[in-house]
């Protein structure tokens, strides 16, 4: 397991569905695939044009497969709402 912080950018005004799919049933499978979701924490810019999330990854494969477009169940909302993202590895000091 593993310490991830996620950045994602937004596309202008796709704040809501990008929340949309993260909290839906679908959504929710596929990330509990990825980190152990009790253990997320996340945040939203004020103009809601990015998103960041610490999570706890138990497959990292997994996740880089969520958000780079390999994975088919999130690759449809990701193309829409995403301009980028970045993956920085946290360690404790």
């Amino acid at each position: 397991m593993k310490d991830i912080l996620v950045v994602a950018k937004l596309k202008e005004g796709k704040f809501d569905k990008f929340m949309g799919f993260m909290q839906s049933e679908e959504g929710m499978n596929e990330r509990r695939k990825i980190a152990d979701l009790t253990k997320t924490l996340g945040t939203v810019s004020p103009d809601k044009n990015a998103v960041m999330f610490k999570i706890v990854v138990h497959d990292e494969n997994a996740l880089n497969s969520f958000l780079d477009g390999s994975n088919s169940v999130s690759k449809p909302i990701f193309d829409e709402v995403l301009v980028s993202y970045e993956i920085f590895e946290l360690n404790k000091v």
